[in-house]
């Protein structure tokens, strides 16, 4: 049988603090669970992170704000400029100053010239200087106006604590970026269908003037071959800077960018963010396409109202305890004046994550109206006359 048990006030009192303390102790256990859950990768780099690539979400990260030299990884940022003042079929010359400089070439002769398409393969595979050299000159006309539209380029991205001062990633003072900011640059590159093309490709045959035979480029990023989705990025290294990696993967659809600066260990560092990645989080759809999400008054129409759709589908990686943490707000005019076409733009649904927006996706006319007409008396009586046609059907 059951027995109630009468408390008194300082008994409950004491009582309500106890399970206080037991569940504040749990979560601090928890919350240590998974900050030793993220720092147990015992990454070997001074700074790192893993982004998801769609949304820019830090997924993890590691001494992520701080400045660093970026080596080689510098060119990520020049193929995305070349892809985008440059036009593949431009041939490119190679100056004096871009066939004698140090580092890694993809052995350009002076007076030698190139599609820029193949010098891009020549700088993303061979991580060639040489073509770095002569991809800002061709692009910009020096070497120096180049270094200053890649970092305006990095700002315009979102890059703010960047600075380019040469195309190759050479030691150079005030050259210098860091791991959240590369990894934003990666994404936004990605996004450019050319420049994943290039740096997913292992092998490529580029024409080589003077010889018998053609340039046999092979790209430095081992873990194209060696983690499963592997899709790019780049390499670098100096001895000042240390080993540098951006690598990308894609699993299920779903694209992250992780980034390293100086990591004595890089290939096992990128295994382990990428691991973490997709096994500690997933992609969850917020909105899907064609979701009706709001209604909105027509003003001298046929009918007093329409419902708005998203017009796409919006997704963002989650881990566990996330998924109350989304808000959605709605930018929708008061009503709209008919008539209203087909799929017709009438505002946007904004989409936050712990109170930071995150995305925004365009709001349409259902599709299931084609077009609300505008009220007129012929209108109306056409509407009146076959509503009383349906009445003797």
């Amino acid at each position: 049988m059951w027995q109630v048990i009468f408390l008194s006030k300082k008994q409950y009192q004491f009582y309500k603090r106890m399970i206080i303390f037991i569940l504040l102790f749990v979560m601090n256990c928890y919350s240590a669970m998974i900050s030793y859950a993220e720092n147990s990768m015992d990454l070997s780099a001074a700074s790192a992170i893993l982004m998801d690539r769609e949304s820019r979400r830090v997924l993890c990260e590691k001494d992520a704000y701080t400045k660093r030299p970026m080596a080689s990884t510098t060119k990520i940022m020049t193929a995305l400029l070349a892809l985008e003042k440059g036009n593949m079929e431009d041939m490119v010359k190679t100056s004096a100053r871009a066939a004698h400089v140090e580092g890694s070439s993809m052995w350009l002769a002076e007076g030698e010239t190139l599609k820029l398409e193949d010098m891009l393969y020549g700088l993303m595979l061979s991580s060639g200087n040489d073509a770095a050299i002569a991809i800002a000159e061709h692009i910009s006309g020096s070497v120096e106006k180049f270094a200053e539209e890649m970092t305006w380029k990095a700002h315009e991205i979102g890059a703010v604590n960047t600075s380019f001062k040469n195309p190759s990633g050479l030691d150079e003072e005030g050259h210098y970026t860091t791991a959240y900011d590369l990894a934003l640059i990666t994404c936004y590159a990605l996004e450019n269908e050319k420049f994943a093309e290039i740096v997913k490709t292992e092998r490529k045959t580029v024409p080589w003037q003077g010889h018998q035979w053609d340039r046999v480029l092979k790209n430095h990023n081992k873990l194209l071959s060696m983690y499963e989705g592997c899709d790019g990025v780049k390499t670098g290294f100096t001895k000042k800077t240390g080993r540098c990696l951006v690598s990308s993967a894609t699993r299920d659809n779903w694209q992250l960018v992780a980034v390293t600066l100086k990591a004595p260990n890089d290939w096992e560092d990128h295994k382990k963010l990428l691991d973490y990645g997709f096994h500690h989080y997933k992609r969850k759809e917020i909105i899907r396409e064609g979701e009706y999400m709001k209604t909105i008054p027509v003003k001298g129409g046929m009918i007093d109202k329409i419902s708005l759709v998203a017009s796409s589908s919006f997704e963002y990686p989650i881990q566990e305890g996330d998924e109350g943490k989304f808000k959605i707000t709605y930018e929708v005019p008061d009503f709209i004046e008919a008539p209203v076409g087909y799929k017709q733009e009438i505002g946007k649904v904004h989409i936050s994550f712990e109170d930071k927006p995150c995305g925004s996706i365009p709001l349409v006319s259902d599709d299931i109206i084609d077009k609300v007409e505008i009220k007129t008396v012929k209108n109306s009586l056409k509407k009146i006359i076959k509503n009383w046609l349906l009445m003797f059907v």
